[in-house]
């Protein structure tokens, strides 16, 4: 009876029960059965025998069909810096494609603010930031293993403007002309603070007037949370001038705005590290994708996209 599923065994066991009732009939029948109701008798219980053995050859035989589940690819968030969108957006599609089991999600914002949503208890895999603070503000929040961060790339700084260049600028030291518009990264921000280290150098050099720091913060309209509010603004002509990263000015936008080139002495080499968030529920596919942006497939995406990549 174990092996008969358990919608058989009820008509097995009323089969049975009316077998015997049959073969064996109560004793406290009244008067003895005729001959014509015992064959009677025998040849229901025959029917009755051969029904009770299909049902059983049935039961016994048939074996339960698997149940078919499909195994849903694993789903990793990664947290990445604002500036990595469209090397990070490739990377993802590449990964995806040579890990089919895996499913990548990005939120791409201000490292600042990637930092403080991590800090917060947000569910991530990876951290990618534009700058080791945001690491570390990520680390001593408790959601990234001190150690962890491999540094994955380098950007550096670039000063842009509208293509049909509104405030005449040609030379960085244009940037402090009066009545010019400045768009700049908050201080918070990696690019902000880039720029700001910018300006120190610049205030240094004997190439700038001494008060071309002075006047190039007083021509700030807006200090923005993201190195792409800072694209963006200065590409719908919002502002005469910003300064964002050399991967910002990509294709698909070279021909709405132009740009200045900061040379090696006074700009700022920018450092981005990558992490596997400690409490991810995903550590393999998260390692995985940390490993592959580190690959020469990974570093080609990036170097595509105008980053340095990392010996």
């Amino acid at each position: 009876m174990a092996d008969i599923p358990p919608s058989k065994r009820v008509t097995v066991m009323v089969l049975l029960r009316k077998l015997i009732n049959i073969l064996a009939p109560p004793a406290y029948q009244p008067a003895p059965v005729p001959i014509r109701s015992r064959g009677r008798r025998r040849k229901i219980a025959i029917i009755l025998f051969l029904v009770l053995l299909t049902a059983l050859t049935v039961g016994c035989g048939a074996q339960p069909q698997a149940e078919t589940t499909s195994t849903k690819p694993v789903t990793i968030t990664v947290f990445a810096a604002a500036s990595l969108t469209e090397a990070f957006t490739e990377i993802g599609h590449n990964f995806e494609a040579a890990q089919p089991d895996v499913k990548v999600i990005f939120n791409f914002a201000g490292s600042q603010q990637l930092a403080h949503q991590l800090s917060q208890g947000a569910p991530a895999d990876v951290f990618a930031s534009a700058n080791t603070a945001q690491m570390q503000t990520a680390i001593e929040a408790g959601r990234v293993t001190d150690n962890a961060a491999q540094t994955f790339v380098h950007n550096r700084l670039v000063v842009i403007y509208p293509a049909d260049n509104p405030a005449g600028l040609v030379t960085l030291q244009d940037l402090s002309k009066p009545g010019l518009r400045l768009i700049l990264a908050a201080a918070d921000v990696p690019v902000g603070r880039y720029s700001q280290q910018f300006l120190d150098k610049a205030a240094q050099d004997p190439a700038f007037e001494a008060d071309f720091k002075d006047g190039l913060l007083t021509n700030v309209v807006s200090y923005e949370q993201s190195v792409k509010a800072v694209l963006t603004k200065v590409a719908l002509g919002e502002g005469d001038a910003g300064i964002v990263y050399n991967s910002d000015v990509t294709a698909d936008i070279a021909d709405q705005v132009s740009r200045i080139d900061i040379p090696d002495d006074l700009n700022t080499i920018a450092t981005y590290p990558i992490a596997v968030v400690s409490d991810t529920e995903s550590p393999n596919p998260s390692q995985n994708f940390v490993a592959y942006v580190l690959s020469p497939a990974g570093q080609d995406v990036l170097a595509k996209f105008g980053f340095t990549g990392v010996p």
